[in-house]
C-alpha cells in the first residue's frame, strides 16, 4: 500500500471524505483507490481557533509501483510491511517454563510463548478478573482489603484497574503486534490508529479475560491464586519454584514478570542471591479537577466537539528535581490501590468513554537513591512503605485517603472546604496536611511546581483542585539485572521481565518487554537444538 502522511480534516468533517483528499494528494482519480485505512490520527490544537485532525493514510491503488514511481513528495511513501513474525527455527524443551504475574509483561510472555508452542504455565498470586472485581469494590466499600486480590494482583495487573492507556515513547516493531493482539481479543479497532489510544476499565476487563482462554487453547496452562513463594537454584541455575509454600514446580525457564508492587517477592529474591540495584522512581499525590475545565483549557470554544482533553506537564526545580504529571486519566475516578495492611496507595482510574465528572492525574517528584541515605537494594521499597504508612495514619485508618485542597497547600486559604471539585476516592477521605507525610524536598518541589504548571495549563493549581496522597506505585524502586541473554546474571534460566523488575513503564512498554522475554527462551532452546544437530 501507499502511506500518505499529513493529510487534513477539520472538525465535524467526516473520515469518509479522506479518500478524496488521498485522490487529490495522489493526482489520480478516486476511484483508482481500491482500498484504504486509517495507519495514524491525532488532533492538533496547538491553535485553539483553528483545530484539526491530521491523519496518516495507507492506500491501495492500481498501478501503486508505476505511480510511486513517479511521485516526488516527501509525504508520499511505499507503506512498510509491520507484521511481526515469531523467531525463526524449532526448539526442543524437557521442562515447561513458568511465568510468575499475569500483568501485561507476564501475559504477553505467556501468549508468545503459547503461540511457539512451548505450553507456559503462569502463576498468578491474584484472582481471575472476576473474582477479582469483586474483591476491590468490596475493599472501595467497605476498605476490607484482600492483599494477595485487590488493585495490584490479579489478573492483568494493574492496568485493569487504569485507564487502559497504550501511549508509549518507545520505538519497536513490537507494539504493532501487542495492538493487534489486544483488537483480536476484543478490544476497540481505533487503538491501532490514535495517537493516544486506550481502552478503559471496563473494555479491559473482557480483553485480558480473552487473552487468558487463548493461550490456555494453544495448551499454555494460567493458575490463579497461586503465589511464587521460593525459587529454587541449583549452582546458580533454576531448576524449580515453590507455589504457596506447599507445592514444588520443576523448571529450568522463569520469566519473573513481577508488578512493582511484589515487595515480599523482591524480599524473597533478594534473600536468595539475585542481582538486584536502587533505581529512581517518582511519588506524589492524585490532582482533581472537573474535566469540563481542562477541556476549555485546552480546546476552548471548540470543547463542545472533541472528546475529553488530557494534558501532559513537567517542570524541573530549582533544585534540578523533576516533577511531572503521569497516567492522566480523564473523566476518570481516583481508587484505593494498596495491597498491604495499613498501608494507603492510591491510583488513577477511567472508563472508556471517560465521562465522570473529574479529571485526574499523578502529580509526581522524582525520588534518587541518594534521598534514602541507605545502600540497601531494596531501600527505596523501605521508603515507599514508610510513606503509606503516614498516608494511612493521616486518613485515621480504615484506608480513608488524606486530602488538601491546593489552596490550601499552596497557603492561599486557610480553611479547607470543597468547592467545585468532589474527590471521587473511596471508601472516604479526610482533611490533612500533606507535610505532615512527605518529606520537605518533596513538599517543597510540589509547592514550586504547582504554580508553574497552572501558567501553562490555566486553572491546574486552582485553590478547589484537591490532592489526594499517596501515589507510590508509579514505577518500581528496584531494578532486578539481567545479561543480554534476557537472564539473570545471578540466576541462570530466570527472566526478569517487565515494570516490576524496573524495565517498563506502562501497558504496551512492560508487554513488548514480555514479548522479549518469551523470544529469549524460544532462541536459547533453538540454538541448543541446532548445535546438536550440527
Amino acid at each position: 500500500m501507499i502511506r500518505i502522511s499529513g493529510i487534513k480534516l477539520p472538525l465535524g468533517r467526516e473520515e469518509s471524505s479522506l479518500v478524496k483528499k488521498a485522490a487529490d494528494m495522489l493526482s489520480i482519480p478516486i476511484e483508482q483507490i481500491t482500498e484504504w485505512k486509517i495507519y495514524k490520527k491525532s488532533l492538533d490544537a496547538r491553535k485553539k481557533d483553528q483545530i484539526h485532525y491530521v491523519y496518516v493514510l495507507d492506500v491501495a491503488v492500481l498501478k501503486e509501483k508505476e505511480l510511486l514511481a513517479r511521485i516526488r513528495k516527501k509525504q508520499i511513501c511505499a507503506a512498510p510491511d509491520l507484521t511481526y513474525a515469531l523467531p525463526k527455527g524449532k526448539c526442543e524443551i524437557n521442562r515447561r517454563p513458568v511465568v510468575v504475574g499475569f500483568g501485561p509483561a507476564g501475559m504477553f510472555a505467556a501468549l508468545l510463548l503459547a503461540q511457539m508452542g512451548l505450553r507456559p504455565i503462569v502463576l498468578e498470586r491474584g484472582g481471575d478478573v472476576d473474582s477479582r472485581r469483586q474483591a476491590v469494590e468490596r475493599f472501595w466499600t467497605t476498605g476490607e482489603l484482600d492483599p494477595e486480590n485487590n488493585v495490584q494482583f490479579g489478573e492483568g495487573g494493574a492496568g485493569t484497574f487504569s485507564d487502559g492507556k497504550l501511549t508509549t515513547r518507545i520505538k519497536d516493531p513490537r507494539c504493532r503486534k501487542v495492538l493487534e493482539e489486544l483488537v483480536a481479543a476484543g478490544a476497540p479497532a481505533e487503538i491501532l490508529y490514535d495517537s493516544k489510544p486506550h481502552i478503559g476499565t471496563d473494555l479491559l476487563r473482557d480483553v485480558v479475560r480473552q487473552i487468558r482462554e487463548t493461550i490456555r487453547g494453544l495448551g499454555g496452562e494460567v493458575r490463579f491464586h497461586a503465589k511464587a513463594t521460593e525459587l529454587r537454584l541449583e549452582q546458580g541455575v533454576v531448576v524449580g519454584i515453590e507455589i504457596n509454600g506447599n507445592e514444588w514446580l520443576e523448571t529450568s525457564d522463569v520469566i519473573l514478570a513481577l508488578g512493582h508492587s511484589a515487595r515480599d517477592t523482591f524480599q524473597m529474591l533478594f534473600d536468595k542471591g539475585v542481582a538486584m540495584v536502587q533505581k529512581p522512581f517518582a511519588v506524589g499525590v492524585r490532582v482533581e479537577h472537573p474535566q469540563h475545565k481542562i477541556n476549555a483549557a485546552q480546546y476552548g470554544a471548540a470543547s463542545d466537539m472533541l472528546p475529553p482533553a488530557d494534558y501532559r506537564l513537567t517542570y524541573t526545580t530549582k533544585a534540578g528535581r523533576g516533577v511531572y504529571t503521569f497516567c492522566m486519566c480523564p473523566g476518570g475516578y481516583v481508587v484505593a490501590a494498596a495491597s498491604e495492611r495499613n498501608r494507603l496507595a492510591v491510583n488513577g482510574m477511567s472508563e472508556h468513554a471517560r465521562d465522570g465528572n473529574n479529571a485526574n492525574a499523578a502529580l509526581l517528584v522524582q525520588v534518587f537513591p541518594e534521598d534514602f541515605e541507605n545502600e540497601h537494594p531494596l531501600a527505596g521499597m523501605f521508603w515507599q512503605r514508610e510513606l503509606e504508612t503516614k498516608a494511612f495514619a493521616a486518613g485515621g485508618g480504615g484506608y480513608i485517603a488524606p486530602i488538601q485542597t491546593v489552596g490550601s497547600f499552596l497557603g492561599r486559604t486557610e480553611e479547607q472546604r470543597f468547592g467545585d471539585v468532589l474527590p471521587t476516592y473511596r471508601p472516604g477521605t479526610r482533611w490533612a496536611d500533606m507535610a505532615d507525610i512527605f518529606p520537605t524536598f518533596l513538599t517543597e518541589a510540589l509547592r514550586e511546581a504547582l504554580p508553574a504548571m497552572g501558567r501553562k495549563l490555566p486553572g491546574f493549581d486552582d485553590n478547589d483542585a484537591v490532592m489526594t496522597a499517596v501515589e507510590s506505585r508509579s514505577s518500581s524502586p528496584v531494578r532486578i539485572l539481567r545479561q543480554e541473554s534476557g537472564e539473570s546474571p545471578s540466576a541462570m534460566g530466570l527472566y526478569p521481565t517487565g515494570e516490576g523488575a524496573g524495565y517498563a513503564g506502562g501497558i504496551v512498554s512492560a508487554a513488548v518487554d514480555g514479548i522479549r522475554a518469551a523470544e529469549h527462551v524460544f532462541l536459547k532452546y533453538a540454538a541448543q537444538r541446532q548445535q546438536r544437530m550440527d
